[in-house]
Parts: structure tokens; C-alpha cells; sequence
């Protein structure tokens, strides 16, 4: 088959995640056939630098054989089980102790997933459950951010912030609300605020939806230690510590969502550890796997656990492919292979500080109005360079230049007016260089083609 044959078959029979239907349609699919490496490989040849490690998951990059085979002796062995009824199998015990043993010290037990959005909808179950045994059911209400991504189940969109998605949910899950992001440049910076400043004001108005909901129905707040969905929003040194004084003083659980910050990230193990977090809950996927299988899961903080455990009864709640063998043996052999290698350490010691150089560099391009990263995550404000201001939202500029992007050999992400990279933790300098040259390489392609736009002599409107 060639591309235009995969292509007839896929608009006439797949409905993609996350898209325009009726545009994919017109325009056609892009058909990935292969991953080396930091690449992945299109049907027409055409080798592209992956800037985003797939959704932000293929920690190890592609072709890593080794969790292929872990796959395939899991599967002769026992392809799958499940972990109801007081059963359980090697892999899902040994990744569980392996995962407890990674993670901050009073993070002792797991609940597998399949999903990051199965990990919150679990979170949400397990919040409430956890009040109601403690003697306090009215704690319902979990605090989340505006422009929060923690899935696209009806429980996940509902924890996120992201308007559209709220808009296209129906009614969603009661008694969750939201407060301002941390997002000092799309935010802060317009309101004149230095970051530290912006910072405080954000944990400030955690308190204040607290105070507004009673802190006495208030039971947890949900927050990515850095936004990822929502733009790499890398919050202000002072946010953190100013948030964890306030859930301190009303004693309101704290779930960190890892799913993207986790396993490596922002060269830690987990976000948790770089901001300094004692999270309740942490709900983990995609780079658990390195994206070769899907798994997720809950790490359960002691003092959640030990209540569930020994006031709880049974906790109604659960997933056919909970800790599904074959794909916790792939995980497991991901983590071991990340320890070997000293990838985290890699990450935090080398190629982050190295990343930062190379792209704090394109700050200095007229289209951007501030380059930040973390460890390997990084993102690009784009800005009308003759007012330093957004484009009106009608341009697309970050459409525009991610589809810019793709044509230059690189997956870089837009949402909005950012653009964000996420690559493989295994990526090298020779290639970080590469991204950053194709980067700026779709930056002066999109100035050119808006400068052409802008310039075009516009038809007068009838009278």
C-alpha cells in the first residue's frame, strides 16, 4: 500500500483523537511507518526529528529492543491476567515495589491504570473515598487550574481547566472548580507583575477559592508540577512553596499529577522531587512504558493508603488491564534500563543545562517573546515582532508554525500561540543542536510567510 492508499482507508474509517475531522479529511493523514532513535520515519521516507517523544512519552526513543523482548517473553509466558479477586502475577508486584522504591519516601503503595486519564479518574474516586472514611463526606470539592490538562475521560476533563474541552463535555463531574494557572507570561507579564510576585498572587487565589468554598468541603488540589498540555508553563520559583503553605494550613490533599513530569522530565525521577512536593497522590503514565505499551497508575502517599486499607472495606473501583502483565513487564524493563543508563542524571546534569543554553538562544528571535525550559521541556511564546503583543487568534500562528515545523523535519507542538518540545530523554547533543537549527529554521519560514500575509494588499468591502 502506498500513502494515498492509507489514506483513502483512514477517512473513510478513523475518527482521530483530538482533531478537526472534516479538515483531516481534505487534507490527508501523515502516515509514520517507523521510529529509530529520537526519529520517527513517514511513508514517503522522510525521516523527522520526534521534538515531542511521541505524546510526550517515548522516553527511551524508538527501536529500543529490549522492551520489545521483555514484551514478547511476558506474552509466552502469561500474555495476560487480571488483579481482581485477590490474585495478582510477578510483573505487576516487582513494578510496584520498583515504583515505590523510585519515588518520594512516603509513597508506598501503587493502584495501576491503563492511562494517565484512568490514573485521575481513580485520584478522584480515591480523594473522596479517603474523606468520607476519615469521618468528614462533605470533602467533595477538588481544586484544579484553569487551562489544566489531566485527560479527556468526563472525570479527567472535568479536573482539567481547558475551556473547549468543558465546552464539548456536557454536564460535567460535579463539585470541582478552578483557579487562575501559573502562567507569568501569558498572565503576569500583562499585569505588569514580576514573576515572584505573579507567583504568590496564583497560590493567593488558591486560598481564596478555599476560603469561598469552605475549607471544610474542600478535599484536594490537582496541579502538574509543570503544565504540559497546557503550554510547558513552567510556573515561578516562588509558586510552589507558596502553594504548599496553604494546603498545609487547611489540611487539603495535594495531588501532583506526573503523568507527563515524571520518570525523568525535568531530571528527577518525578516533578515532585525537583519542586520539593509531598503529594497525597500521584497519578503516573506515559514515560512509565516509554510509550511502548500503555499502563498507568496511582502512587498513594501513607497516610491515603493506611486509611483504605484499614477502615476501607473493598474500594469499588478498578480496570480490566490494571497492571496488565505484559505491559507491566515492559515498564519494568524501561525503569531498569533508565537506572542502568543513568538517563535521569543525564538529563538533570547534561543535556537539560544544555538544552537551556542552545534554547534560551532563540529568545533572541523576532518572533519569540520568551524561550524557557526544564530539564527537556521547553517552549516558545511567539509575538508580533512590531508591537511584542500576541497575534490575533484568527492568524493560527502556531498552526501555522508547527505545520512549518514538519515540513523542516521536526514535531514541535503548538498550543495557541506556544510552541513546545518535549524530546526523548535519550536524545544527544548533535541532536538537540539539529532541533534547535530546525526550530529557528520554522521560526524564519513562519515570518517570512506572515510578513507575506500581513503585506498583501487587502480588497475593499463592499458598501
Amino acid at each position: 500500500m502506498q500513502t494515498p492508499d492509507y489514506q483513502r482507508l483512514d477517512r473513510a474509517h478513523h475518527l482521530h483523537p483530538f482533531t478537526d475531522f472534516k479538515a483531516l479529511g481534505e487534507e490527508g493523514s501523515r502516515i509514520i511507518e517507523r521510529g529509530e532513535g529520537v526519529y520517527i520515519i513517514d511513508s514517503e521516507g522522510n525521516r523527522i526529528l520526534d521534538g515531542m517523544a511521541g505524546l510526550w512519552c517515548v522516553n527511551l526513543g524508538y527501536g529500543r529492543e529490549e522492551l520489545v523482548e521483555a514484551a514478547a517473553a511476558q506474552m509466552r509466558q502469561l500474555p495476560y491476567y487480571n488483579n481482581f479477586f485477590k490474585t495478582t502475577h510477578p510483573p505487576a508486584v516487582k513494578l510496584a515495589e520498583t515504583l515505590c522504591r523510585l519515588a518520594p519516601g512516603h509513597l508506598n503503595r501503587v493502584f495501576f491504570t491503563g492511562s494517565g486519564s484512568e490514573a485521575n479518574d481513580t485520584v478522584l474516586r480515591m480523594v473522596r473515598r479517603y474523606w468520607a472514611l476519615k469521618g468528614q463526606p462533605e470533602k467533595q470539592w477538588v481544586i484544579g487550574r484553569e487551562n489544566a490538562y489531566h485527560g479527556s475521560t468526563v472525570a479527567g476533563l472535568s479536573l482539567g481547566g481547558m475551556a473547549p474541552m468543558h465546552a464539548q463535555g456536557g454536564p460535567l463531574v460535579p463539585k470541582i472548580a478552578h483557579v487562575r494557572q501559573p502562567w507569568w507570561f501569558g498572565e503576569g507579564r500583562s499585569e505588569g507583575q514580576d514573576p515572584e510576585a505573579f507567583g504568590r498572587d496564583c497560590a493567593a487565589a488558591l486560598e481564596a477559592k478555599i476560603l469561598e468554598l469552605g475549607e471544610e468541603n474542600v478535599a484536594a488540589f490537582i496541579a502538574e508540577p509543570v503544565q504540559g498540555a497546557g503550554g510547558a508553563i513552567i510556573p515561578p520559583a516562588s509558586y510552589w512553596p507558596a502553594v504548599k503553605a496553604v494546603l498545609a494550613k487547611y489540611d487539603i490533599l495535594l495531588v501532583a499529577d506526573e503523568v507527563i513530569c515524571g520518570f525523568g522530565r525535568l531530571g528527577e525521577w518525578f516533578g515532585s522531587v525537583h519542586y520539593g512536593l509531598e503529594p497525597d497522590l500521584m497519578p503516573i503514565a506515559k514515560g512509565l512504558s516509554s510509550g511502548y505499551l500503555p499502563i498507568g497508575g496511582v502512587l498513594v502517599g501513607d497516610r491515603v493508603a493506611d486509611t483504605l486499607i484499614e477502615e476501607g472495606g473493598e474500594f469499588f473501583h478498578g480496570f480490566t488491564y490494571s497492571g496488565h502483565p505484559t505491559c507491566a513487564a515492559v515498564a519494568l524493563k524501561n525503569l531498569e534500563l533508565m537506572e542502568a543508563e543513568g538517563v535521569v542524571e543525564r538529563v538533570r546534569d547534561d543535556l537539560g543545562p544544555y538544552l537551556a543554553q542552545r534554547w534560551q538562544a532563540l529568545g533572541a528571535h523576532p518572533l519569540v517573546g520568551e524561550a524557557r525550559s526544564l530539564g527537556l521541556i521547553g517552549a516558545l511564546e511567539l509575538i508580533d515582532p512590531a508591537t511584542g503583543e500576541r497575534f490575533d487568534e484568527s492568524l493560527a500562528v502556531g498552526n501555522l508554525c508547527r505545520d512549518l515545523c514538519f515540513a523542516s523535519g521536526l514535531v514541535m507542538r503548538s498550543v495557541g500561540d506556544t510552541m513546545i518540545i518535549s524530546p526523548p530523554l535519550v536524545i544527544t547533543h548533535a541532536e538537540i543542536d539539529e532541533l534547535v537549527d530546525k526550530a529557528r529554521a520554522a521560526l524564519d519560514a513562519t515570518l517570512a510567510r506572515l510578513a507575506d500575509t500581513l503585506t498583501e494588499p487587502q480588497q475593499e468591502t463592499p458598501a
